[in-house]
């Protein structure tokens, strides 16, 4: 979607100037939407690289698995250090949730970091902050970042503090997925207490790190990365639409009521593993919005950064994106419907279906183990429906659901084949529920 055209719209700088000598580079958080995008750049560039990430892949290089959140003393770092030249710090989370800390994250174990570097031979670290989170806190996500912010302005390194708005880019995640699949429905609802935007795109930012390698690159210098454009919600979202050649959409400002309670059910999701974008953090951090003033980054750096509807036009989009954007909203959807239907027929067969259940086995050959059979069968729909509800062991549910649904195919098929007759299908109806859930673990991962 967006094309790498950095050194295209700089100005002044010329090409021999733009190659630094390869360096040792460690890059911390490599596994998200900004961090592997950094390696990919800097293993282009000739760069040695350090990957480093508490879970996740990227393409071309070995990810060591790391968790900055409890390495919150200099000599957990020493290791990891060694040899290295340049720092670059991408690790973030939105908010706190099931193995996710935002103080560790963001302040605690960069903390340690930042001593660890005065340690070693680390000649410069890049660290990733926040847009705005000098002027203004609103949460956690905001307070840490800045307190990380202090902690690095009083070491003696020879720090660059980066300050992203709203990154998108031909990767989507967080806010960039949201975006698309907010452009992909119908009808757009719009949260109240919106700020605007300024979009800036994941080409420029990664343009950015491999300028501040360069010998003579500023350093002890904080930079907001922000887009040419302040924007409101629904203005990104329609250029996403008009990107995807939908028409525009009819808008429906949300009711407060309404706004929290989705807010809560994204908390709720957070407690449960998984990462959506629209949590309480972000109804605080949403109301300031994005924007800051890129002119000291244009003057350091000499880029231009890239207009939102500059970089979509670039590039016609895809089936696969129109694919993932209508995908987007379907996929907590499937998992909730999945996860429901598994329990919800377990506490059935328990309850109010228990009589049905077990005179439906008693027509079997093994009539003795009716009960037996009832209770078995409703304890593994009760297992396979739990096991998606959490991230972290959803894939194993799918897989187990799948499982369960082909044993109950052949075992009805077996013991009462008659049920291929049955005019609601109960034995005919399993194929589509396979099918959901191998086309829901298609699209589980989200990076």
């Amino acid at each position: 979607m967006i094309v790498d055209a950095g050194s295209a719209r700089v100005e002044g700088i010329s090409e021999n100037v733009l190659k630094s000598r390869a360096r040792t580079v460690l890059v911390i958080g490599a596994s998200g939407l900004i961090g592997s995008a950094v390696v990919a750049r800097l293993r282009q560039e000739g760069h040695t690289v350090r990957a480093l990430a508490r879970s996740g892949r990227t393409a071309g290089v070995e990810i060591t698995s790391f968790d900055i959140a409890r390495a919150t003393k200099p000599e957990d770092w020493l290791q990891v250090l060694s040899g290295v030249e340049i720092v670059v710090n991408c690790a973030g989370a939105l908010q706190d949730g099931t193995g996710e800390s935002v103080s560790g994250v963001h302040f605690e174990g960069p903390s340690a970091l930042f001593t660890a570097c005065q340690q070693t031979d680390v000649k410069r670290l890049i660290h990733f902050s926040a847009i705005g989170v000098e002027r203004a806190q609103p949460s956690d996500f905001s307070s840490t970042k800045h307190q990380a912010e202090t902690a690095l302005r009083s070491s003696a390194l020879h720090w660059v503090i980066l300050r992203p708005s709203v990154v998108i880019g031909r990767p989507a995640y967080g806010a960039s997925a949201m975006f698309r699949g907010l452009a992909a429905l119908p009808v757009l609802p719009i949260m109240p207490d919106t700020g605007k935007l300024q979009i800036v795109q994941l080409d420029d930012v990664v343009e950015t790190v491999v300028r501040l390698l360069l010998d003579e690159a500023p350093s002890r210098i904080a930079l907001d990365l922000a887009g040419p454009d302040p924007l409101e919600f629904r203005e990104v979202v329609a250029a996403f639409r008009a990107w995807f050649g939908r028409k525009p959409a009819i808008e429906v400002m949300l009711p407060r009521p309404i706004a929290k309670m989705l807010y809560g059910l994204g908390d709720l999701a957070g407690r449960l593993g998984w990462r959506p974008p629209l949590r309480s953090t972000a109804a605080l951090e949403i109301v300031r919005g994005a924007t800051g003033d890129p002119a000291p980054w244009k003057q350091s750096t000499e880029i231009t950064p890239l207009a939102l509807d500059e970089a979509l036009n670039a590039t016609p989009s895809s089936v696969q994106e129109r694919w993932f954007a209508g995908l987007y909203f379907l996929k907590p959807l499937a998992l909730m419907i999945l996860a429901a239907f598994w329990i919800a027929t377990g506490i059935i067969s328990l309850t109010i279906g228990w009589e049905l259940g077990v005179g439906l086995m008693r027509r079997t050959a093994f009539p003795e183990i009716a009960e037996v059979s009832v209770i078995a069968g409703a304890l593994a729909d009760i297992v396979v429906g739990s096991l998606i509800v959490f991230r972290r062991t959803a894939l194993a549910g799918l897989l187990l659901g799948v499982a369960v649904s082909l044993l109950y195919a052949a075992s009805g098929t077996l013991l009462l084949p008659e049920l291929w007759k049955d005019p609601l299908g109960p034995l005919l109806k399993i194929w589509p529920i396979i099918v959901a859930h191998l086309m829901t673990i298609a699209i589980l991962r989200d990076r």
